[in-house]
């Protein structure tokens, strides 16, 4: 009740792959106009230990805006996320793939810190 549906930001003392199967991830939907971008069937993200993470712009301005006054069940894909405490290592021809979305980070541009501001 009352809950930020996508995963809120965050950084993991493992290493995350995760991977969609089929539909739509809820946490980064890609950037408006159907652009390039988002994570889409058969992609994949590595986070390394300690790499922050969350959801993109859109999703989170998206999601704080819903009360979520009632829960709901997440039915728009199918996802998987393996963690380890191993660092891994990406492959060369991960490196140098069409497919990698090289602007990974700007999925972020538009936040700003919601954190309170320390007394000086």
């Amino acid at each position: 009740e009352n809950t930020f549906r996508p995963p809120w930001f965050h950084r993991n003392v493992m290493t995350e792959f995760m991977g969609l199967i089929y539909g739509e991830y809820d946490a980064k939907k890609g950037k408006k106009g159907g652009g390039k971008g988002g994570f889409v069937p058969g992609g994949a993200s590595l986070h390394p230990i300690m790499t922050p993470h969350g959801p993109d712009a859109e999703s989170y301005f998206a999601n704080v805006k819903n009360p979520c006054k009632e829960p709901s069940k997440f039915e728009g894909g199918l996802a998987f996320m393996f963690e380890s405490s191993a660092m891994c290592r990406v492959s060369r021809y991960a490196m140098e793939c069409e497919q990698r979305e090289v602007d990974y980070a700007s999925c972020w541009d538009g936040l700003v810190s919601t954190f309170p501001r320390q007394h000086e």
